[in-house]
């Protein structure tokens, strides 16, 4: 049976599910921060929706009884964000989690999928508060946060419930089979399936990308018939909580029960991830973060089906090209993005000993690498407007690992500090590059998570894409980019990429870059490296969220 919010979104699902099969771009949600798209007052609202939830009590309606309260956000920008969240342990979260998910996967599939499509359309209305949560918990520059925390994040949730809803309404829901006999009468059934949700899923959040990386799992479960508990990372926990609270009023409007989707924050150093993730009650686990904690996961908890997005080492082999100032540029822009905090940024550079060709002969490798750090000056000398680009770094820990880096290898540039104009205390740094040989696996075949590059000389192109290769197997990547005008080098580039199932980017000069994923249209990972098990978004990343349940009977 259909559902009042299925018809009045089924017009926005069919596109999506149109989007999916041709991968073409189209998004229904504005990625511009403009009054036109969203309203003459939207930006002010939305500046004094987050003004308002500062140093306050974060309140959510008809939970379970609480412990008290928590709350340790710091905003990188302008320092303690002082509001406190609901504490619940996990017996409390679970028990409730369970209670609701009664009513909740009885609700069939239009419903499930309906309540989503209205959660999204509603978190698109209030995109500028949200762009302020994340710029104020990740460090993001404004744009980004409302970009990628935003729209973006909106798209890859619709995304992952048209997944869904493909997987889902590619079941029928009875029919009457009838079996051949020869002389006799046909053998006749009648059959029917259900679509019957895993149980309790659990989404533990990110401190950089609360959003976008959590909200693929998050609807992919709820738009399956799951019951959610959130547990954000405690550095950034406003995000995923405004989420929550408009999920809860959905639901209650709908007439289901607002403990469907849950709140779990804890502060840093509290077990509470782990204590969920262990309990028997659930069954789906949705990740991202550290390699250790994914694998932990993954070791730990096989009675869930976990979706873990862990470390990878991004790389970028250099070859030739045909515009050098735009390899320059588009490099410089992918290593300066959010200070380099993305799962998805460049780190290893490969450089050939004998350089690189361009329309104007043979650059040598020390010429390239100069280039690299020309166009990486020129785009952070003016602070005013790099900031706008390099956002601020999120927590000490990437602090401590830019200053061990600055002890690796050989200099090549050193990351400076920038002022913020608006906030000063803001740690704002430039991109660090140190010199390596290709014998320093152990350095560079780890991640360094921060605004830190490597230059590795290789004896050739392709000894450089032998060794991504190995690196990308072993550790794992999201990204691989290789420029080159040779045919045959490509060949090989896109060859090594498909065997270690890794996204490739070729010859990226322009605006676009390689730490750039389009929902829709661009796979997020391939679950085929250590980087990550699963793709956002495929088939597979909601498929098993769900079983199907039959019944036959003689007709």
């Amino acid at each position: 049976m259909s559902h009042p919010l299925f018809l009045q979104h089924q017009a926005t699902l069919d596109q999506a599910l149109q989007a999916l099969r041709e991968r073409q771009y189209w998004s229904p949600h504005p990625e511009m921060p403009s009054p036109k798209s969203y309203g003459e007052s939207a930006p002010a609202d939305g500046l004094t929706a987050f003004e308002a939830l500062l140093q306050q009590d974060f309140q959510l309606d008809g939970l379970p009884p609480s412990q008290g309260w928590v709350g340790s956000e710091r905003s990188p920008y302008r320092g303690a964000l002082r509001i406190r969240y609901p504490r619940h342990d996990a017996d409390a979260l679970l028990n409730a989690s369970a209670a609701a998910l009664q009513s909740w996967c009885q609700a069939g599939p239009h419903a499930w999928v309906g309540v989503c499509l209205e959660i999204i359309q509603r978190l698109n209305r209030r995109s500028f508060e949200i762009a302020h949560a994340v710029m104020h918990t990740t460090g993001q520059a404004f744009m980004m946060a409302f970009q990628a925390g935003g729209p973006h994040a909106q798209d890859r949730a619709l995304e992952a419930v048209a997944y869904a809803w493909s997987e889902m309404s590619a079941i029928p829901a009875h029919c009457r089979w009838s079996k051949p006999q020869g002389k006799h009468e046909p053998l006749v059934l009648e059959k029917s399936w259900k679509i019957t949700p895993r149980g309790i899923g659990l989404v533990i959040g990110c401190s950089t990308f609360p959003t976008w990386n959590g909200y693929p799992g998050l609807f992919a479960s709820l738009a399956t018939g799951n019951s959610i508990i959130v547990k954000p990372h405690p550095g950034a926990v406003l995000p995923l909580a405004l989420t929550v609270r408009i999920a809860r009023e959905v639901l209650a409007e709908a007439g289901f029960d607002p403990n469907t989707v849950l709140l779990a924050a804890n502060q840093h150093g509290e077990p509470l991830a782990r204590q969920l993730a262990e309990r028997q009650e659930v069954k789906l686990i949705d990740f991202t973060g550290s390699s250790a904690h994914g694998e932990w996961l993954e070791s730990h908890c096989r009675h869930a089906q976990v979706y873990a997005e862990k470390a990878g080492v991004n790389c970028i082999v250099l070859d030739s090209t045909d515009d050098f100032p735009g390899l320059c540029r588009n490099i410089a822009l992918s290593l300066a993005l959010y200070s380099g905090q993305m799962c998805t940024a460049p780190q290893n550079i490969f450089i050939p000993a004998n350089g690189i060709r361009t329309p104007d002969g043979m650059l040598s490798y020390q010429q390239t690498a100069a280039g690299l750090c020309a166009a990486l000056e020129a785009l952070c000398a003016e602070p005013a407007k790099a900031v706008e680009l390099l956002g601020a770094i999120q927590n000490p820990d990437v602090l401590h690992r830019l200053e061990a880096a600055q002890q690796l290898g050989q200099p090549m540039l050193d990351s400076q500090r920038l002022i913020h104009p608006a906030y000063p205390e803001a740690e704002v740094r430039t991109p660090l590059l140190r010199q390596l040989t290709l014998e320093d696996r152990a350095i560079y075949q780890q991640e360094h998570f921060g605004p830190i590059g490597f230059l590795i000389q290789a004896p050739d192109s392709a000894a450089a894409l032998r060794q991504v290769e190995d690196t990308v197997r072993r550790h794992g990547a999201l990204t691989l980019s290789v420029y080159s005008t040779d045919p045959q080098l490509q060949q090989l580039a896109q060859n090594v990429a498909e065997h270690a199932y890794v996204s490739l980017a070729l010859n990226f000069t322009g605006t676009v870059m390689v730490n750039q994923s389009a929902a829709f249209s661009d796979f997020h990972g391939s679950g085929g490296n250590p980087a990550a098990n699963a793709s956002l978004s495929d088939s597979a990343f909601v498929a098993n969220r769900f079983r199907v349940t039959q019944t036959r009977r003689f007709a």
